[in-house]
């Protein structure tokens, strides 16, 4: 929570990328399965089942991230990030960030191409400011591949795919069985017994509606544990190509906008030739 206090994404948004993307607020963004509100119905008597292992804010708050983007936005973001860390125990000495043993506390953000690099070293001079030594560091594929396997790491920028119909896959992201299995999709390490528990009513779900309320208590109680700093993300695909193709109409969740099958089309190539 205190690191996420710390990035200030509309910044980052503005100076990278021109304004075009939105934050994430959902481990299942932009779908029907994203928690919204305050939990209710059924889902509300799912998170029951867990309430004494879940924070209180899970039935209390919606789930929102800071907002920066301004010096008064990001002096205050950073203060509670700063009151955050001294609750949890860490101590200001020098301009640095130590732990309950005097230890400065490091990071290394660990990348593995320039276009994770950039948004690594936007956020670095934030975290320097909290006092935490932040370091980027940039690997080949192997390598990177490599310790993400063996959950070599301290920070990383990770994707987690979801599709319509979550199910046993869950486990493997966030499952306490998978966080100690080299190479599994669980590299956050989480173990909580309350998140367990709401991917089986995930998966034992009898009927849409069921499936809908339990991942939507799901990423409720992901989000209010605070595992992530959320990223970004954006609601095109952006592709080039000849307009002289034509193709069958996209479903409405398309992951690409580059269907399998396409066919030639007289009457578009006709009237590139006239244009050129």
């Amino acid at each position: 929570q205190a690191f996420n206090f710390a990035f200030d994404f509309e910044e980052m948004n503005k100076q990278l990328f021109f304004g075009q993307y939105t934050r994430i607020n959902s481990y299942f963004q932009g779908t029907d399965l994203a928690c919204s509100g305050l939990p209710q119905g059924q889902e509300l008597a799912i998170l029951e089942t867990v309430r004494d292992k879940v924070p209180a804010e899970v039935f209390t708050t919606v789930y929102k991230n800071p907002v920066g983007g301004n010096p008064e936005a990001v002096r205050a973001n950073l203060r509670e990030s700063m009151r955050l860390l001294k609750e949890a125990g860490f101590e200001f000495k020098d301009k640095k960030l130590v732990d309950t043993a005097g230890k400065p506390v490091t990071i290394e953000i660990l990348v593995e191409d320039p276009s994770s690099e950039r948004i690594a070293l936007f956020y670095k001079p934030s975290l320097e400011r909290i006092g935490v030594a932040a370091s980027v560091r940039v690997v080949d594929d192997a390598q990177y591949e490599n310790r993400k396997r063996n959950f070599d790491f301290d920070v990383i920028i990770d994707v987690w795919p979801e599709s319509l119909s979550p199910g046993n896959e869950q486990r493997e992201y966030w499952g306490s069985q998978a966080a100690d299995v080299l190479g599994s999709r669980n590299t956050i390490g989480i173990k909580n017994p309350a998140v367990d528990a709401l991917i089986d009513k995930v998966i034992f779900a009898k009927d849409r509606a069921e499936l809908v309320a339990a991942t939507h208590a799901l990423d409720r109680v992901l989000l209010w544990n605070f595992y992530v700093v959320p990223q970004f993300t954006y609601g095109f695909v952006r592709y080039a190509r000849w307009d002289r193709f034509s193709h069958a109409e996209l479903p409405k969740y398309a992951r690409s906008g580059l269907p399998s099958l396409w066919w030639f089309d007289a009457d578009k190539a006709a009237k590139i030739g006239k244009r050129s």
